[in-house]
């Protein structure tokens, strides 16, 4: 149930018709150029309630994501 998208992303560069290079953190090994279509622009929250603290950007090892877990709150067998 975690966030699906990351940013907000610097863009770089307009690519040719439709492709966009941005500027992403160290350590993710990915292509840096996407189609436009698979971005959303960010837009600033209207209200104080809406912000929320930003998710920390994953460590990128081997091809996957790695996160430092602060507590589990529940667990069971």
């Amino acid at each position: 149930m975690d966030q699906k998208k990351y940013g907000p992303l610097r863009i770089l560069k307009n690519i040719g018709l439709g492709a966009l290079q941005l500027e992403l953190p160290e350590g993710w090994v990915i292509h840096n150029v996407f189609n436009e279509d698979l971005l959303i622009r960010y837009n600033k929250p209207q209200f104080k309630e809406q912000h929320m603290e930003p998710v920390p950007l994953p460590t990128i090892i081997n091809e996957g994501e790695e996160y430092k877990v602060e507590e589990v709150q529940k667990h069971r067998k």
